[in-house]
């Protein structure tokens, strides 16, 4: 007797299996003066609404296949949009997962890792990132048993995710004419893995790293490094040229793409695709790539953002 014919549903991809090969988007109208081509990355419709899951995935199966989770839960410090990534992998693929960050990150970031189920300690509200990521190693040092500590910010699965991912998919749907590549800074994984595939393919492309101006700044996700705990994973010696934004030109970019472009983005890619539109301006005829890391909507109950709208209406 035969065997029963395969159900062909079994063959469909889980949610985790559909992490990238997000659309490269031009944006025409944000460009339209400069003379050159400005085409931006939707990370946004990532699995977890997130660039992050990506490294995060790529942190997860590593240890997965290095038998490093078994009988542990993981543990990492983020600012938000990581811990989210983590937080639905730990529902998709049922490991426990616990989560360090600032306490004063947005309500729709803390709603979301706790809707997936993954358990929260939160760090001081004035020390941002940082201060996340030291409580973390204290948590991990007082019982080094019980977690896995993933650490985005060394684990080279984290730029590698970008390397094999990122890299390669802006290669292809650019066709290889991107000439710039510009991406803002917070693990550094996202310009560190693509910035090192795109110098493989074509020596010639520029790689310019974004960071905000200052230590005080309001672009949440990213590190200004000469001031922060630098990640191990980033080599400051990739970027052929350094950006920095003010964190309002990074707001009035984000409500640009939203009225221009119907992009509603994150703060951190406001900061990206004005760098972007600035490098476009000054270099004519150039293709110049960006990443948009996350959406507006997870900051949409911010007091921030209400500051945005209600200054561009006065």
């Amino acid at each position: 007797m035969s065997a029963a014919p395969e159900n062909p549903l079994d063959a469909l991809p889980t949610l985790a299996d559909s992490i990238g090969r997000t659309p490269l988007l031009p944006l025409r109208r944000l460009s339209a003066a400069t003379g050159s081509t400005v085409l931006a990355k939707a990370e946004w419709l990532n699995p977890s609404g997130s660039v992050k899951v990506r490294a995060a995935a790529r942190i997860v199966r590593e240890a997965q296949a290095g038998g490093l989770l078994a009988g542990r839960t993981l543990i990492d410090s983020t600012s938000g949009n990581t811990g989210i990534a983590y937080a639905f992998l730990s529902a998709a693929l049922r490991i426990p997962v616990e989560l360090v960050m600032p306490e004063n990150v947005s309500p729709e970031r803390k709603a979301m890792i706790r809707g997936y189920g993954a358990a929260i300690r939160y760090s001081s509200p004035f020390e941002g990132s940082d201060g996340a990521i030291r409580l973390c190693r204290e948590i991990v040092e007082k019982d080094p048993g019980r977690y896995f500590f993933a650490d985005q910010y060394g684990n080279d699965a984290n730029w590698r995710a970008h390397y094999e991912g990122t890299g390669p998919e802006i290669w292809e749907q650019s066709a290889g004419r991107v000439t710039h590549f510009v991406a803002s800074l917070g693990t550094s994984g996202t310009f560190m893995g693509t910035g090192r595939f795109l110098r493989e393919r074509k020596a010639g492309v520029t790689l310019i790293s974004v960071e905000p101006t200052g230590a005080i700044h309001g672009l949440e996700g990213m590190k200004h490094m000469a001031s922060a705990i630098v990640p191990a994973i980033y080599d400051p010696r990739l970027a052929d040229r350094r950006m920095e934004v003010e964190t309002e030109d990074a707001y009035r970019m984000v409500l640009r793409l939203a009225r221009e472009e119907g992009i509603l983005a994150g703060f951190s890619s406001g900061a990206a695709v004005h760098a972007a539109v600035e490098v476009a301006r000054t270099n004519p005829g150039s293709v110049v790539v960006t990443v948009l890391p996350d959406g507006g909507d997870r900051y949409l109950s911010t007091p921030v953002w209400e500051d945005i709208v209600a200054g561009d209406q006065r």
